[in-house]
């Protein structure tokens, strides 16, 4: 493992040939960097139109979740929402099913009836085919999806020719267009932010960008926030953005994932590598997400597991914009079954055939945690995550992970049962 040993000294400087090759690309083209009470057993007790309700029952759903059931009845109606769940429990759904149960298309005045902004291109390109395809029977709405790394002028040409009734995009790409005069905002119905928290708090260039994005919307909307994790000072600021918004926060006082095991491995830097090769070739799985603290880390870790014959592949910021979806679409469709990224795939990306993750590197806080072990387990199902700590940072935040959350991390045994993970 001595060469081993030494690659991963140098993981901060591993330039990524796919990297490389966008980064030459991009300079070639210039580019720049109260209903509640009466929760609903079955989504049909929800009394939404037939062909919103064929979709559903396509999709193979019969029974929402308990933030589908209490938050369903008011996004439907218009209320404006703040809503925190559990990762994996269908927080997509109750905005994109309320929104498609409201929306009304008019064939002479094609104008965008509802936005949603998310934080990344997958999460974009994911939820707007969600809408797509719980609006299979409804041939008039149209959704469109922009985001950063793609030529403009193709966006452009979508909002001059046939502009969507729902459009999904990142904060920038979406002020781009309306800079541009090509994007209006003027017949507005619907705000929604996915992952509100990390739209609002985290970055605060992004928080500028999306509350300029709101100030030129009109004043009678309905405004829809969600996210796994909520602060009190992205509270403060959803509050602030919406009228008398319904609140509903499942487990808040207790942010379990249920049926997923938590476990720790406490080990040096140096002996990281050759855990996660062992960990990998002893324990059962579906699919793995390995998280690590940057896009170096991430190329260097994968074009190593690949050197030692696992299938696996990365995606970090840097990538083209082409190679990020495929290999974000390639993943979902099990095509390979290791994925080594960064926590910028940890919020919202729904894979539902993950049942292992593993932190390579500590996440930085408690929140950047919940949201990258919520890869695992989604919806219920049995999950496994299991974290190095190499450091007194790594064991303050996994201290703070368990004093938050209130759950049990207890250190990895030496052998674990692949019952307590896999599902049946």
């Amino acid at each position: 493992m001595a060469a081993e040993e030494d690659n991963l000294d140098q993981l901060e400087e591993y330039v990524d040939p796919a990297e490389a090759e966008a980064g030459e690309a991009g300079k070639s083209a210039g580019v720049q960097g109260s209903y509640a009470g009466a929760q609903a057993c079955s989504f049909r007790d929800m009394l939404l139109k037939d062909e919103l309700q064929r979709a559903i029952g396509d999709a193979g759903f019969e029974h929402p979740s308990e933030v589908q059931q209490n938050a369903i009845p008011f996004a439907m109606v218009g209320n404006d929402m703040i809503v925190q769940a559990k990762s994996g429990m269908g927080k997509t759904a109750v905005f994109v099913i309320a929104t498609l149960q409201q929306i009304e298309v008019e064939a002479d005045d094609k104008h965008v009836d509802t936005l949603v902004l998310c934080h990344s291109r997958e999460v974009a390109y994911q939820i707007s085919r969600e809408f797509e395809r719980f609006s299979k029977y409804m041939p008039d709405v149209s959704v469109g999806v922009v985001y950063g790394g793609v030529n403009i002028s193709a966006h452009k040409k979508m909002m001059k020719e046939n502009c969507p009734n729902i459009l999904v995009g990142t904060p920038g790409r979406i002020l781009h267009l309306m800079n541009e005069k090509v994007l209006s905002l003027d017949k507005l119905k619907r705000f929604v932010l996915d992952e509100c928290d990390n739209l609002l708090e985290v970055a605060l260039d992004i928080r500028r960008q999306v509350q300029e994005i709101f100030k030129k919307t009109p004043r009678e909307k309905q405004t829809m926030m969600y996210s796994a994790t909520i602060s009190e000072d992205a509270r403060s600021i959803c509050r602030k953005m919406s009228r008398n918004a319904e609140e509903i926060f499942i487990d808040d006082n207790q942010l379990t994932l249920h049926g997923l095991q938590q476990h720790y491995v406490t080990l040096g830097e140096k002996d990281k590598i050759k855990r996660l090769t062992d960990l990998l070739d002893d324990l059962e799985f579906n699919q793995v997400v390995i998280f690590v603290r940057t896009r170096q880390r991430a190329a260097a870790l994968n074009a190593m597991l690949i050197k030692c014959a696992f299938p696996s592949m990365c995606i970090h910021p840097k990538l083209s914009q082409k190679k990020r979806l495929e290999r974000y679409k390639s993943f979902k469709e099990n095509s390979c079954r290791i994925l080594v990224a960064t926590s910028l795939f940890g919020r919202g990306v729904d894979l539902e055939r993950v049942n292992i993750v593993i932190n390579f590197d500590m996440s930085g806080n408690s929140n950047e945690y919940f949201h990258r072990v919520g890869r695992a387990g989604r919806f219920g199902t049995k999950g496994l995550a299991i974290t190095f700590l190499a450091n007194d940072k790594d064991r303050e935040v996994m201290e703070e992970v368990q004093s938050r959350f209130e759950v049990g991390i207890t250190e990895l045994p030496s052998t674990v049962d692949s019952s307590a993970y896999m599902a049946n």
